[in-house]
């Protein structure tokens, strides 16, 4: 597989920026779930890829040590360790997509419902 580069991880952090900015102009709540899916996703969302980067970041780091500061670079590691798992728990946010997305469909299905409208 070929190495990422700088650029290319520069344009997803430019997409997730512009996603920022359509979200900021009140788009339909449907596009805006259906936007957020793939973020979100349970397996494969950007918590859980994000959690495997810093895992893979620190075992990197872990098997490059070098012996000067290796203590410091040891707690560096369990820090980005830490971060991966509070990363992790963040997986269940496609639980509150799922909410989001039934609230938001029982809303337009209600004649009663003016605010949506």
């Amino acid at each position: 597989m070929p190495a990422p580069t700088p650029d290319a991880l520069s344009t997803l952090t430019d997409t997730l920026a512009d996603l920022t900015e359509y979200l900021r102009e009140n788009p339909d709540p449907t596009e805006a779930l259906a936007l957020i899916e793939p973020l979100l996703d349970e397996y494969t969302g950007l918590p859980v890829q994000f959690a495997d980067t810093l895992r893979a970041l620190a075992r990197t780091i872990q098997e490059h040590q070098i012996a000067a500061g290796a203590t410091h670079v040891s707690l560096l590691i369990a820090e980005l360790l830490t971060a991966a798992w509070e990363q992790s728990d963040q997986h269940t946010l496609h639980y509150v997509l799922d909410e989001l997305r039934a609230l938001h469909q029982a809303a337009e299905s209600d004649p009663e419902c003016g605010a949506c409208r």
